[in-house]
């Protein structure tokens, strides 16, 4: 919270998503990993939800092929 009030005006009843921490896939047995065409939801009961489609970049996809 004291980071992105730096850059933010955080106000009552904002939400913050902040993600799953890095390496919690790779410690699974099968890791799944987000991929173009995935969708990502956030619901808030009386709000509605926030739906977010997983798109390719040429820079993402080039970074993943250096690192495989």
């Amino acid at each position: 919270m004291a980071y992105i009030s730096q850059f933010a005006t955080l106000r009552a009843g904002d939400v913050v998503l902040t993600g799953t921490p890095g390496g919690v896939a790779m410690g699974q047995k099968d890791p799944d990993y987000l991929k173009p065409g995935d969708i990502v939801e956030t619901s808030i009961d009386t709000i509605g939800t926030l739906r977010n489609r997983i798109v390719s970049t040429p820079a993402a996809d080039g970074a993943r092929a250096a690192s495989d």
